[in-house]
């Protein structure tokens, strides 16, 4: 393992911003692994955390292929983190909405641009992300939905489901877009929790990324498990909307089956504690997202369902 920097920006008033990765193996740029763009991304950073202890085992056995190497990025945003806000302290502008980038830009434009710089060759891309809204997902990995796309591939992480997203606008200034129209693989995967960790579903991701490399030879290594994925079109999921604002309290987890008409949460008034609102399915199908938060506004996505096909 070796550890370098990767970007470096001088700071006036505070130690210099750096950016930090680990490589694993030597040659060709095969796969980079890339975890939090945003302060409050924890899960994320540590499962990134766990990737760098396994695959530093996994070279000390010689368990890295010939002519492969792997590089691992935990961190693009330590600034935010370390005060605890999601995005750049300063502005407020989100780095996974500024690639490809601008040398000559903002800042966080600059470090967008010297990330890509550095990444935009390899063959796969592996990003751990979160959702803009806040709540739980079945662990699945997801994609965008260009010509580049490659679902064949997606679907050897294993996971439970292969996600793909049709680009709106203002996806095409995120990583994985950009790493897409640069001919790389690029995959986001999601678990649940963002700010704090949740060992089960970050040893899924940990096991998914593995199960990849091996699948790929990029590493020797045995790993069981996983599922024969599921292919779903993000715009074929059924969002189901809170009517009332208040407290919210969560029934239905993600993962969950629910039929139509069966309670999912409920919508408490924030004074008195009286029920506002039964949230109930539209559907029979799979709970696939569930929003977290105490506190619920007015017609907020609480949460998205896997439509069955047959009922």
């Amino acid at each position: 393992m070796n550890k370098e920097i990767i970007f470096s920006l001088e700071s006036a008033y505070r130690e210099d911003f750096k950016i930090e990765g680990f490589s694993f193996g030597k040659g060709d740029k095969t796969c980079c692994i890339v975890g939090a763009l945003r302060g409050n991304e924890v899960q994320q950073l540590y499962i990134c955390s766990q990737i760098v202890k396994e695959l530093s085992s996994l070279e000390k056995k010689g368990a890295i292929a010939h002519n492969q190497s792997i590089m691992v990025i935990p961190s693009l945003n330590p600034y935010s983190m370390n005060v605890q806000r999601r995005f750049w302290s300063v502005d407020n502008s989100d780095i996974n909405r500024m690639f490809p980038g601008d040398k000559n830009g903002k800042t966080t434009q600059r470090i967008a641009a010297g990330i890509f710089d550095f990444i935009k060759e390899y063959q796969y891309g592996i990003q751990f992300t979160s959702f803009y809204i806040h709540g739980d997902f079945i662990p699945h990995v997801r994609m965008m939905e260009t010509e580049h796309k490659n679902v064949s591939l997606a679907s050897l992480f294993g996971f439970q489901y292969v996600m793909l997203r049709k680009p709106k606008p203002f996806d095409t200034a995120t990583l994985n877009y950009n790493w897409q129209m640069a001919n790389t693989n690029a995959f986001s995967l999601y678990t649940n929790e963002t700010e704090v960790i949740d060992e089960k579903s970050a040893q899924i991701a940990v096991s998914a990324v593995l199960r990849f490399l091996s699948r790929m030879g990029v590493i020797k290594f045995q790993i069981h498990g996983g599922y024969m994925s599921t292919t779903l079109e993000e715009d074929n999921l059924m969002s189901v909307h809170a009517t009332e604002g208040g407290i919210y309290r969560r029934i239905k987890q993600p993962g969950d089956e629910v039929l139509k008409d069966e309670p999912m949460a409920e919508i408490l008034h924030p004074f008195d504690g009286s029920v506002l609102e039964v949230v109930k399915s539209p559907t029979n199908g799979i709970v696939f997202f569930a929003h977290k938060s105490p506190l619920v506004l007015e017609n907020s996505v609480v949460y998205k369902i896997i439509k069955r096909l047959h009922v």
